[in-house]
């Protein structure tokens, strides 16, 4: 502002000086052709028309011969040339403006303007000059105001800037009390946003969205914590009763060796779902390693046949596995983890046949398993991919993590995972793959 108020007072007097100073010299011209006319009528100087023209103490005239000498000249003036050698020369040979100090006869700064003038065949110079009191009194009064002014000037607008400043960023003091207040036992607090629609109502209104989201993802983390360490609890509670019918007195080897091998499948089972949960947690830092190859599907398919298909048969079903060429970029292991994980479900809750085929869609390679039992819950679609989210009664033997592993590993290649109901019965889950190399 200091800047601003200083740059613009300068403009202001330096414009006021050239619009005075040009009026000075529009008068000086004026009357410098007027006095030059009277001289070519007269032939004589001044003449008869010297008061008339010069009525006025600040305003004079005298007219000089091409040596220098006076021909006439205002009373105000005593008769004294007012042109040096040096600016008579120069006056010659065309119009000049001079500034002088108090010149004979006057007590005040003047200024003065001499032109050539043709009389009778012989050169004269006329000279008019007028007093600069008056102009020099305004700039200096100007000069003054400015000075005082400006700093009052000043003062007031930082005054001003600063009420204004502390009005618009009292919202945001507003906002980060209310921020030094919030703490994760009341993750639905919120931030005062103020009635303005400007950026610090934006600000505002975008925090308080990171907060939603931000309680949204604890309260996330807790439902995870309390589903795990339900999840951990039956299968340490069989493993503590295991063993302690094992170490109980008259147990016979045969019972033994059931204890031991109940607890080896709830070990098991509790290595299988702390792998699960480091993954997921993986997945969620950014931190899942991919070894990204060109997969045959074939191969991957037909691998996961292999191992599962000794299960199906002894559950009585079957498992097809239909051909494809379909080549994915994809880590081979972490594709055969979620495809495996889906036939295990498939196995595990399905009934019928189980069908894994690989179709390509566009740019998009899909791998479906479907089977034929009753399908998902309907309620329990839009859930399915949620970790320790089941469709069947817990206690089934599954962790609730599989399909859950399945988007993870899927959305870690760049894909997606889906689940439906398929049209003419059964359950069909598929897995789509950039097919892109």
């Amino acid at each position: 502002m200091a800047l601003v108020l200083g740059a613009t007072g300068v403009f202001v007097y330096l414009r006021f000086r050239t619009e005075v100073d040009g009026t000075i010299n529009a008068g000086l011209r004026s009357r410098a052709g007027d006095v030059a006319a009277l001289v070519r009528e007269s032939d004589t100087g001044l003449g008869e028309a010297r008061g008339r023209l010069v009525g006025r103490s600040e305003s004079f005239a005298e007219v000089l011969d091409p040596g220098g000498r006076v021909v006439d000249a205002s009373p105000a003036i005593s008769g004294r040339a007012l042109l040096s050698p040096a600016e008579l020369r120069r006056a010659l040979r065309g119009t000049i403006l001079l500034d002088r100090g108090p010149l004979p006869g006057l007590r005040q700064s003047s200024r003065l303007l001499a032109t050539p003038v043709a009389v009778g065949g012989r050169r004269t110079v006329v000279v008019v000059g007028t007093s600069t009191a008056a102009r020099d009194e305004s700039l200096e009064d100007l000069l003054q105001l400015l000075l005082v002014g400006g700093p009052v000037a000043l003062a007031l607008a930082s005054l001003a800037a600063y009420w204004v400043a502390a009005a618009a960023l009292r919202p945001v003091e507003a906002m980060r009390a209310r921020a030094a207040e919030i703490s994760a036992a009341e993750p639905d607090a919120r931030l005062p946003v103020p009635p303005s629609r400007d950026e610090i109502a934006r600000l505002g209104t975008t925090l308080n969205a990171m907060l939603e989201r931000l309680g949204e993802a604890l309260e996330h983390e807790r439902a995870f914590v309390a589903d795990a360490s339900h999840e951990l609890r039956t299968p340490l509670a069989i493993l503590r009763t295991e063993l302690e019918l094992a170490l109980a007195e008259g147990r016979s080897p045969r019972e033994l060796r059931a204890a031991l091998a109940s607890a080896g499948e709830e070990t098991d089972r509790l290595t299988q779902l702390a792998e699960d949960l480091l993954l997921i947690a993986q997945t969620e830092r950014g931190e899942l390693p991919l070894r990204l190859e060109p997969v045959r599907l074939a191969a991957v398919l037909e691998s996961v046949g292999r191992r599962f298909g000794r299960r199906a048969h002894e559950a009585g079903r079957r498992l097809e596995i239909e051909p494809t060429e379909i080549v994915v970029r994809a880590d081979p292991l972490r594709l055969d983890q979620a495809i495996a994980s889906i036939v295990d479900n498939a196995l595990r809750y399905g009934v019928g046949t189980v069908t894994v085929a690989a179709v390509e869609r566009g740019e998009w390679a899909e791998i479906h398993v479907g089977d034929e039992g009753p399908g998902f819950p309907p309620e329990f679609l839009p859930r399915a991919f949620e970790r320790f989210s089941r469709g069947q009664a817990p206690g089934d033997g599954g962790s609730g993590l599989g399909l859950a592993i399945v988007r993870t590993v899927a959305r870690a290649h760049g894909g997606d995972a889906h689940a439906a109901n398929a049209g003419g019965g059964g359950a069909d889950v598929w897995i789509s793959l950039s097919s892109a190399l």
